[in-house]
């Protein structure tokens, strides 16, 4: 347990019986003071007089905040799919208290100082939770990423294959390299969408592939993850670099990851909950809300998936969420060539993954690191750079974002009545374990009884501190 020296009267004290404080279960008391955890202590030990105190109720549990590294907001220029008020409040209503932004598919994507202040300009008024972003490198900004990277990005995003929009390039192996040995001068990370196109099946040329999902997970074979991984390794062995894998579906690169890893390679790797939870055998046909790419694999490929995630070589668990409106996401009837790929689940990721967990007989804890400091950790949000609070952790020091969670509580998903935009959810009538209850930003309330405040928006952009840097327009403001 930790304690700090006597300072200031707490503004807050939240107490609870079972909280996850340093990797274990704890009886806690929590001091808020400014907004931050002041101090960690005893569930029994005196309170100091005249201080609110919260009780989390004996069946709930309290949690730091969840990160999510791994969302696609898409405002400015996409709103309609999604934005930073539904999204923001989407990920509070699922315990996230910190999301990182994706580069694409805004317009402009985030691949200049310009574009992130435009970017910045978006979030104006509209933040439930804290929001973080990410830079792009893509072919025509290799070379200038310094600039972006001292703006306050917490990484760069790039693509091995076609990313699915004009604005956003893929890059090849030569430019997989260059930006590879530019990320490393700079002591950035390339988080990487590792699909190598030479695998990939192209659909006719009117795009359509039908509405079989049979066919769908053809065109995109396990082959492609794999070499895509390896090409990768083979880049950052040479250069240095560090370098993050996103949303792995296909466990055959397991032992390319683990052989890297051991071998001391700066490499991280994530999964989603959809391919923790969701297996290609029960996707229906035409059913283009289960659509992503990579995509929902097999049930014997999900196991190994498991056995990662509990053994350390997964070290996170995101959303990808990336959602778009219902003609984008279903068109022509469910065409899966033609239909927009990805999973609409920010707001129901932990409670998706602790179901199966539960159906798994593993327990919570084992599932919480992969959900709190992993993602916090893969995007520098983890109090390794100076003057930055670490996430995902109930510390002194740390923000008080805090979580009451009810893991057995039952509910029956409804996507008309999440916080999401857009009514499009692969999970639409699963019953699902794991209720938020209540969600502190700060120490101040966001979600009461499962439900999202109304009220001015308190969230924050997190932009990365460079002692090089000079803040942009709109972080300034």
């Amino acid at each position: 347990m930790t304690q700090q020296p006597p300072g200031p009267s707490p503004d807050l004290v939240v107490r609870a019986r079972r909280a996850w404080v340093d990797t274990a279960w704890a009886s806690v008391q929590v001091h808020v003071v400014g907004g931050e955890v002041a101090a960690v202590d005893a569930f029994d030990a005196p309170l100091p007089a005249g201080v609110p105190v919260t009780d989390v109720s004996a069946d709930q549990v309290l949690l730091p905040g969840l990160v999510d590294s791994h969302v696609h907001v898409n405002e400015p220029g996409r709103t309609a799919w999604e934005g930073f008020a539904s999204a923001t409040r989407a990920a509070a209503a699922g315990g996230v208290t910190t999301l990182v932004d994706m580069p694409l598919n805004s317009i402009p994507p985030t691949t200049t100082p310009d574009a992130l202040d435009a970017k910045l300009a978006a979030t104006a008024g509209k933040l439930t939770v804290d929001v973080a972003f990410w830079g792009g490198a893509v072919p025509d900004n290799l070379g200038a990423l310094a600039p972006l990277h001292d703006a306050g990005v917490r990484g760069f995003k790039a693509f091995l294959a076609p990313s699915g929009v004009d604005e956003f390039g893929h890059l090849g192996p030569d430019e997989l390299d260059r930006a590879l040995s530019e990320v490393a001068a700079l002591d950035s990370v390339l988080v990487v969408h590792a699909e190598d196109p030479h695998h990939l099946v192209a659909p006719p040329g009117d795009g359509r592939l039908g509405a079989r999902y049979a066919d769908f997970l053809a065109s995109r074979p396990p082959t492609s993850e794999q070499a895509a991984i390896a090409r990768l390794l083979d880049g950052v062995a040479r250069t240095g670099a560090r370098a993050h894998v996103l949303h792995l579906s296909d466990a055959g690169a397991l032992p390319l990851l683990r052989a890297a890893k051991a071998s001391g390679l700066p490499v991280t790797v994530e999964t989603c909950p959809h391919y923790l939870t969701l297996r290609a055998e029960d996707v229906p046909d035409g059913a283009t809300q289960f659509k992503c790419c990579p995509p929902i694999r097999s049930a014997a490929n999900q196991d190994l998936l498991w056995e990662a995630v509990l053994d350390g070589t997964i070290d996170a668990v995101v959303s990808d969420h990336s959602p778009a409106t219902t003609d984008l996401k279903h068109a022509d009837g469910g065409d899966f060539g033609r239909s927009w790929g990805g999973i609409a689940g920010l707001q129901l990721g932990l409670p998706a993954v602790w179901t199966e967990a539960r159906r798994r007989g593993i327990p919570l804890d084992a599932l919480l690191p992969a959900f709190t400091t992993g993602p916090a950790r893969v995007a520098g949000l983890d109090g390794r750079e100076p003057g930055e609070a670490p996430l995902g952790r109930i510390v002194p020091g740390a923000p008080a974002h805090l979580v009451a969670l009810d893991p057995e509580a039952e509910f029956v998903v409804d996507a008309r009545r999440l916080e999401h935009r857009n009514p499009d959810s692969p999970y639409d009538g699963a019953t699902l374990h794991g209720a938020v209850r209540t969600v502190w930003l700060g120490g101040r309330p966001v979600v009461a009884d499962g439900h999202v405040l109304a009220g001015a928006p308190r969230g924050r952009t997190l932009l990365a501190l460079r002692t090089t840097a000079a803040p942009t327009t709109a972080a300034r403001a």
